[in-house]
This record gives C-alpha cells, sequence and structure tokens, in this order.
C-alpha cells in the first residue's frame, strides 16, 4: 500500500495556465492524468497567498530522486519555456507534474513511462516568483 499524498497548493493563475496549456495540441502527445488528478486534489490560493516554501511555476527548487540517490536542481516551466537545457522541466515532464504544489520537506512516489515510479523529496526552493513579488509571464 502507498502512503498518502502530501497536500498539495497551487496558485489559481498556474491552475489556470495549466488548465489552459491541456487543451492545446502540445499537451495532446503527452499522458497528462497524473497532472490532471494533481490539478483536482490541490488547494488553490491566490498568489499573493502563496507560501514561499511551495513549488509553483518558474520556481527553482532542490529535491533528491530517492530512488536513485541523486540530487538536482530544475526550473518548472511551461513548455514554451523548456528549451532542452538540463536546468528545465517541462510541467508536461512527469518529474514537472511531481514537483507542482509540493512543500520543501515533502516527498512524493510518482509514475514514469513504462510502469516505473520515481520517489523525489523536495530539499530547498532557490527562487519562487510569488515570494519575489513578480508575477508569471
Amino acid at each position: 500500500m502507498s502512503e498518502p499524498k502530501p497536500l498539495l497548493l497551487m496558485s489559481r493563475l498556474d491552475v489556470e495556465r495549466i488548465e489552459s496549456l491541456l487543451e492545446t495540441p502540445a499537451a495532446q502527445n503527452v499522458d497528462t492524468s497524473a497532472l490532471e488528478a494533481e490539478l483536482e486534489r490541490a488547494t488553490i490560493v491566490e498568489p499573493a497567498q502563496m507560501p514561499p516554501d511551495v513549488i509553483t511555476m518558474n520556481s527553482t527548487a532542490r529535491f533528491l530522486d530517492e530512488t536513485s540517490g541523486e540530487e538536482r536542481e530544475l526550473t518548472l516551466v511551461f513548455p514554451r519555456d523548456a528549451d532542452g537545457s538540463a536546468e528545465k522541466v517541462s510541467i508536461l515532464a512527469p518529474v514537472g507534474s511531481a514537483l507542482l504544489g509540493l512543500h520543501v520537506g515533502d516527498s512524493i512516489e510518482w509514475p514514469l513511462p513504462g510502469g516505473r515510479t520515481i520517489r523525489l523529496r523536495v530539499l530547498s526552493i532557490r527562487y519562487q516568483p510569488e515570494a519575489a513579488g513578480e508575477l508569471h509571464r
């Protein structure tokens, strides 16, 4: 039996933009069911109410892949901003979908293509637009 999923907190602006993205051709060739389920179960707050320890769109976060033991730092971006660099991950990628809405210290198990799963734990957030007083582009 898997453990309960951590509570998710998402900004209203992020949710609106992700829901619009899910209706575009870019999202049609990707399995977005896990991301859609996360949007459904998230608590939604206004961007100004977002605590600084939560991963939002365009946040840069450090996390541990508990499956491999590898630590990584990534910026969570919309597909148009994913330039193929190792520092950015699209919200439509499994790791991107898994990280959105998590608090520092949270762990989540997430399905990967091919039937595997990954377990991620958020270590820190180096940058979050809401905490920096910026709205998303």
